[in-house]
């Protein structure tokens, strides 16, 4: 018997498929469509690790699934190829980015076509190439064009380690997400994308996102953070300004007894000049500039603030309002300005108490009188409205409509909705990204490179040491002329943040060879939207946030016909070891690469697929793998034990025997189940359970029963097995002497009628204690069970003599004689 040589095999059918062009993408439209996506990796020097394999596994199975079922299939792979490391690899190793990049690419594609994915690798896009980041710039003018696109002076995170900017999203608790190292505000001039004329679309459209996890629908709406309340305007008699704040509780606003503004507010120096505050001011705008928004408004950071010494008139009373800076105001979320009201908000009490403000009520229980001198603490809750002059007595939910509108008809300011998201800033300080496509002239100020001089290419003269945009060191980058007037002009030195490469790659892949366009409407339209997605939640605001504001631009503008970039998403959970995540540190890495070798490929993608749901963190087990390869060696010896089988030809045999009826339900509802466990729910686990107990049921079949229902379910479980490990079905549906490819036949469909058992084994108990087993036909109702139980010899001289008190019968499973 031929043993099962995975090395051997899954070399041979990779060469196969790539000489036939198997995995090339099927673009006849009459069938049905389905674009199957894994996230596509950045290429580090470091190859692939478990994590990678286990999101292209799934991708592989929902992929060669879906073709098997009939369905034109887009399964496609590309390099997510900018980014930092290339550039840090460029300081410490002495090479260029390109190189080194360009190197790991090719390394990674290997490795995929080790694991056996079945990606249309004609289609494959890398978007450090000029041919994708011409079409970066391309896109970026039209947001330019559409106003969507511009550039201002902003208080910005700042990652010193880095040397770029970073923006909110990439901030994780004053941390730079990608060095760790804390992040500090600058000022500078930056190129932002208006994101926040999309909130309300980004936020209404999740609701039309059925098959997204709740949990990442949860966090996207609460960075879009939608709130309603009222804008409110106060004036600054002293220097002639107005500053407005925004609120939800518009009701509280007779309650107001200071106002506060983010130390970056530009209304500070007016207010602070010639005031002996102003160096205490200052001062105290330095220290903030040092702390990242996360630490300045972080729930356990200890409240401060400075008094400016100036005030403001409220809108309704007249009277002043102290007003203070304070670290926990942030120019860039609302206003820059909020009202204090310490009787009905916790950190305004807090921030009252500790410097000795003011604290007025003008909320309290319907039942009884609220005293300042009886607040321990801020009541928030609700009640009716007192010390409100015409608005008392009001209930304080009422009064948040009432009041807005009052404002409103008398130019102070009146009802508004606010949203937590900032525009998206796009501008680093980097070499290895997309040249940003503008030029600044002395006479015609900021001009767009023309399309058609698109790319603008990144250059080669370039000098890394760390300290400075390495774009600034190249005379030959820097020193233009204007598309405009033709006279000298500088380029735009800084490059774009790579999140807009990943939030476009998607359609690119639709018409992945277009030279004059991103991509061509019709092209776009034959795909999109993406019909599974699949990748990690740690994307779930940034990436995944970005392509749906993309995708949303595009509608707008015809270039796409959907809003809405992916129908479904599959957020799959980390690989661990020993409970704990796989890192170099911990001594805990699996290399993907050491199992191939040792198992092969087929091997790891059974046991990543068995050993958890997918969006399940998975725990990696060495006994769990060694499962797996037995299994594999138990699935090819049923095969090729019975390969003589496949050379005889048996007509119109008749399933008589009840084994061989047996084996027939049992093949079809593995059919059944398998095809709903992938098709409908991605429980591969579970659909891999189905066809083991399918095996076992195929191994204790007895050889001299009829043997084409068991040939027939040899064949489709090879079938059924195929998208899961496709190197070990392709070498067994050739043993079996089947024509073609197992990937292109057509998927097994069960029978309904199949699935009905036609008899049933029963329990037979005396006094709850089993003495018998009976089989019964299935349709057998409670009086024909009970009937053929007391028939049998064994029962009747068990209750010989005996009074029969109770039968109990419980069709399809026990009858319990009561004696």
């Amino acid at each position: 018997m031929r043993e099962y040589k995975a090395d051997v095999i899954e070399k041979k059918w990779q060469a196969v498929w790539e000489e036939t062009g198997i995995h090339r993408t099927d673009e006849d439209e009459s069938k049905p469509k389905f674009y199957a996506l894994e996230q596509f990796p950045y290429p580090s020097g470091e190859g692939l690790h478990m994590g990678h394999t286990r999101v292209y596994s799934i991708g592989d199975v929902v992929a060669r699934f879906r073709k098997m079922n009939g369905y034109r299939v887009l399964h496609v792979m590309g390099a997510d190829a900018f980014g930092l490391p290339a550039e840090n690899a460029a300081i410490q190793r002495g090479v260029n980015p390109r190189d080194w990049t360009l190197q790991n690419m090719e390394r990674i594609k290997r490795e995929q076509t080790l694991i056996g994915a079945s990606y249309d690798w004609d289609r494959y896009i890398s978007t450090c190439l000029p041919e994708y980041y011409k079409f970066n710039q391309w896109l970026f003018l039209l947001f330019y064009e559409r106003g969507l696109a511009y550039r201002k002076k902003a208080q910005v995170n700042w990652c010193p380690q880095c040397s770029t900017v970073l923006a909110n999203e990439q901030v994780e608790n004053g941390k730079c997400w990608r060095c760790d190292s804390e992040v500090m505000r600058k000022n500078l001039e930056q190129w932002f994308l208006r994101i926040t004329d999309y909130a309300e679309r980004l936020l209404e459209g999740l609701d039309r996102l059925p098959k997204w996890p709740d949990k990442v629908k949860a966090m996207q709406r609460n960075w879009i953070g939608k709130s309603k309340g009222a804008h409110i305007t106060f004036p600054i008699p002293e220097i002639d300004e107005k500053v407005t704040v925004f609120t939800t509780r518009p009701d509280t606003l007779f309650g107001v007894s200071y106002m506060v503004l983010a130390p970056e507010h530009p209304l500070v120096p007016k207010l602070i000049e010639g005031k002996e505050t102003k160096d205490t001011i200052l001062s105290f705008i330095e220290q903030m500039k040092k702390q990242s928004e996360i630490e300045r408004t972080a729930n356990d950071t200890e409240k401060i603030g400075r008094f400016t010494g100036a005030y403001a008139e409220h809108p309704l009373t007249g009277k002043q309002v102290p007003i203070w800076v304070a670290n926990y105001v942030l120019m860039d979320y609302g206003t820059g300005a909020v009202m204090g009201v310490p009787a009905h908000d916790e950190r305004d009490f807090e921030f009252a108490k500790k410097y000795d403000l003011p604290i007025h009520v003008v909320i309290q229980p319907s039942e009884e009188k609220g005293k300042v001198d009886s607040l321990e603490e801020a009541y928030i809750e609700d009640g009716v409205l007192v010390n409100s002059g015409p608005f008392d007595g009001m209930p304080n939910r009422e009064a948040i409509g009432v009041i807005a509108d009052h404002l409103a008809e008398h130019g102070l300011g009146g009802p508004t909705v606010n949203y937590r998201l900032r525009d998206w800033l796009i501008s680093r300080q980097r070499y290895w990204g997309t040249p940003i496509p503008m030029v600044y002239c002395d006479d015609c100020g900021t001009v767009p490179v023309p399309k058609e001089e698109l790319p603008v290419l990144l250059p080669d003269d370039i000098v890394f040491d760390g300290k400075r945009n390495p774009l600034t060191t190249s005379e030959t980058f820097v020193q233009t002329s204007c598309p405009k007037c033709g006279k000298p002009a500088k380029r735009e030195t800084d490059t774009m943040d790579t999140f807009v490469d990943s939030s476009w790659y998607f359609l690119r892949y639709t018409d992945a060879k277009n030279d004059e366009l991103p991509f061509a409407k019709e092209k776009a339209d034959q795909w999109m939207a993406v019909d599974e997605y699949i990748g990690g939640i740690e994307h779930a605001v940034l990436h995944l946030l970005y392509s749906r504001f993309f995708t949303k631009v595009l509608y707008d503008a015809g270039l796409v016909s959907v809003d809405e970039p992916f129908t479904s998403l599959l957020t799959q959970g980390m690989v661990l070891k020993d409970g704990a995540k796989m890192s170099k540190s911990k001594g805990n890495v699996v290399s993907p690469l050491e199992i191939i070798q040792r198992y092969g490929a087929d091997t790891a993608r059974l046991f990543i697929l068995f050993a958890a749901p997918p969006d399940r963190d998975l725990d990696w087990s060495d006994t769990g793998v060694e499962g797996s390869y037995r299994f594999l060696n138990r699935v090819w010896r049923l095969i090729v034990q019975n390969e003589a089988l496949f050379k005889q030809e048996i007509k119109d045999e008749k399933i008589q025997s009840s084994e061989a009826k047996e084996l027939r339900r049992q093949l079809h509802q593995a059919i059944q189940k398998v095809t709903h466990e992938i098709g409908e729910r991605n429980h591969f686990n579970t659909a891999i359970s189905a066809i083991m107990k399918l095996v076992n049921e195929l191994y204790s079949y007895p050889e001299d029963r009829e043997r084409g229902i068991f040939k027939e379910a040899l064949l489709r479980l090879v079938q059924l097995l195929a998208p899961m490990v496709p190197h070990i079905t392709e070498e067994l549906w050739n043993i079996m002497g089947q024509q073609g490819s197992v990937h292109l036949s057509a998927w097994p469909t069960y029978d309904p009628e199949a699935l009905v058992q036609d008899e049933i084994e029963i329990v037979v108990q005396i006094n709850g204690k089993i003495k018998e087993k009976l089989v019964v036909s299935a349709q057998a109702d409670k009086s024909e069970i009970e009937k053929q139980a007391f028939s049998q010899e064994k029962i009747q001289s068990l209750i010989a003599g005996k009074t029969v008190r109770k039968v109990i019968v419980v069709p399809g499973r026990l009858i319990n004689i009561v004696v």
